[in-house]
């Protein structure tokens, strides 16, 4: 694999940085991923650290160099998040559970998969176009799309006034997540895949996003896309955090981060996630453990359709 990737994350106008961003990589893949801890709950920075540290030591466990199911991972791994965001909770007897979201993405035999909980966005651009994008688990989003499906302008303006704050899934919740796995998409050279949070994406246009990723080199566009979105709102800006990676970028092309796994000697493991914070850790995961919960998860889906 080659690819040149460039990652910030700024706090903006918060008091703190409740985003988390990082990459790993073993010979044969690479996992990208982006978590926003939610405000309104307690320790959104815990919850959304412990989703990325959780999800990336599985992934450094089972890339061997590989993984065997990018899918399957991608499933297991935030269920996995999930859960180890409700042990925090219990062990340090919170009376309400961290919330984060989280955009996950892994490279692997040349092809980009995905998977996504709340309004942390991915979008793929291609030859200077948006190929497609995640969609928000928001209720403004949600109302957008059935109103454009009715084909009502009115009913799609008033979607727009929807507070986009409100989402109906996320890790830490008390429910199940809706894990929403992306369509498969072969990866060409120059391609350009964004993970970020919604500080970003809503308050820079689409069409920017795409332009920016599409004309310039990413050490240049990313930082020029964070301060677009801190400019816009100053003093009330959220915490805005992007990573991007270019395909088969050729390695002196200008970034901080050129990346070529073709010379790494097997087991090699690199990652650029966040070390824990002080009071947080992530135990040895038990595969029994995780299998339960998912269990456990499937089982609570089952029964509320049942009731429908």
């Amino acid at each position: 694999m080659r690819f040149s990737v460039y990652q910030v994350s700024r706090r903006g106008g918060r008091s703190t940085n409740e985003d988390r961003v990082g990459y790993c990589y073993t010979p044969d893949s690479a996992l990208l991923g982006l978590a926003d801890g939610m405000g309104g709950h307690p320790r959104g920075d815990v919850a959304a650290q412990l989703a990325l540290q959780t999800i990336s030591a599985m992934f450094q466990r089972e890339a061997r160099p590989g993984l065997q199911d990018v899918r399957a991972f991608l499933r297991r791994a935030i269920y996995a998040a999930h859960e180890h965001i409700h042990r925090y909770a219990r062990e340090q007897r919170l009376e309400d559970f961290p919330r984060t979201t989280v955009v996950l993405c892994v490279l692997q035999d040349g092809i980009a998969q995905w998977a996504h909980v709340g309004d942390s966005r991915l979008y793929f651009v291609r030859e200077g176009a948006l190929l497609t994008r995640t969609l928000d688990h928001s209720h403004a989003e949600q109302r957008m799309l059935q109103t454009a499906l009715a084909g009502s302008l009115s009913q799609a303006a008033q979607a727009r006034g929807t507070n986009r704050n409100v989402l109906y899934t996320c890790l830490g919740s008390p429910q199940a997540p809706f894990i929403e796995i992306g369509v498969p998409q072969a990866l060409r050279q120059g391609d350009v895949v964004l993970l970020c949070s919604d500080g970003l994406w809503s308050q820079v246009e689409q069409g920017a996003i795409v332009q920016l990723l599409s004309r310039r080199a990413l050490a240049d566009a990313v930082p020029e896309l964070v301060e677009s979105a801190l400019r816009n709102r100053s003093a009330e800006s959220d915490n805005v955090t992007a990573l991007a990676i270019e395909w088969e970028a050729e390695a002196e092309r200008d970034s901080t981060q050129g990346v070529s796994t073709e010379n790494l000697a097997p087991g090699v493991f690199a990652s650029t996630f966040q070390a824990g914070l002080p009071d947080v850790a992530v135990d040895e995961l038990d595969d029994a453990e995780i299998e339960r919960s998912i269990a456990e998860i499937n089982e609570a889906i089952r029964k509320a359709a049942s009731r429908k």
